[in-house]
């Protein structure tokens, strides 16, 4: 999300300072979140007019294993950068996830009740609470399954197609519904929502609901794999640590009458697709 954030930003011709925590990428610098004065030495030694916080510990099982780190990252340090960000008269965007809600009942709006069933959902929702205590005019999105070029190589499109052309089993549940969303659609609609002085609350995905074995098998389509190397699984039979939602997925019209483009999951592995062969 911040590769794709700073190249964008500098497209439209702006400057940006990029940080990395382990894996450094041309121009960024190292950052380690928790360090809240490293956060606020950055944040005032950039002059910077808007400060993205995409960082996040997003292993939700290991959420699940060590709370103390999923909450001094995911709640503890956007909270500590939306004040600095405040005191500077910063914008400050803070990116959540569906894991704030339970799943029961999705796809869901910004308005529904959460209801978080993970520590990493619970340390997501208290992100989302203290940025917004810190800096009530920060900017909160939640988004979910992004995916996209990736220099780690580490969102799930990538896990299949390193499978697919290995000729891996690959187990994907058949039972978590959600909306998949392609990485330079996010950007692009975060960029927008803070020229447009948007703040609270705004779901940002991919307008198509589906579950995590028809996006694999989209992404086999799309991508030339036969998709015979999936085995489809209930949720329950993987025995992960922590309770994924299973009827989940954003509903996206609010920010979608603002005339963002957000791509399904043909159109979204397309642009992937053509992306990395170019």
């Amino acid at each position: 999300m911040g590769a794709a954030l700073s190249r964008q930003i500098v497209a439209q011709g702006h400057a940006v300072v990029g940080t990395h925590h382990r894996v450094p990428a041309p121009g960024t610098v190292p950052l380690v979140v928790t360090d809240h004065t490293a956060l606020a030495t950055l944040i005032e030694s950039s002059g910077a007019e808007a400060i993205y916080f995409a960082a996040a510990y997003t292993h939700v099982d290991g959420c699940e294993e060590d709370p103390a780190t999923a909450f001094a990252v995911n709640r503890d340090a956007p909270a500590a950068a939306a004040r600095f960000a405040a005191q500077r008269g910063a914008a400050f965007v803070f990116y959540s996830s569906e894991y704030v809600f339970d799943g029961v009942a999705g796809p869901y709006g910004e308005e529904d009740p959460v209801h978080p069933i993970s520590v990493y959902g619970e340390s997501k929702l208290g992100g989302e609470h203290a940025v917004l205590a810190a800096a009530p005019n920060a900017l909160v999105i939640r988004t979910t399954v992004v995916y996209g070029v990736d220099a780690q190589e580490k969102n799930f499109v990538y896990q299949l197609l390193k499978r697919g052309r290995a000729r891996e089993r690959m187990k994907v549940p058949v039972d978590q519904r959600s909306s998949p969303t392609y990485v330079e659609d996010l950007a692009a609609a975060s960029l927008a929502l803070v020229d447009k002085h948007a703040a609270g609350v705004y779901h940002v995905a991919g307008p198509e609901v589906v579950d995590r074995y028809e996006f694999a098998r989209e992404g086999c389509r799309v991508f030339g794999l036969d998709d015979g190397f999936l085995e489809p699984v209930s949720t329950a039979s993987l025995r992960q640590k922590a309770a994924r939602p299973l009827t989940a997925g954003l509903r996206v019209a609010r920010v979608a009458a603002l005339g963002a483009r957000l791509r399904g999951p043909r159109d979204g592995l397309t642009a992937m697709r053509e992306a990395l062969r170019g």
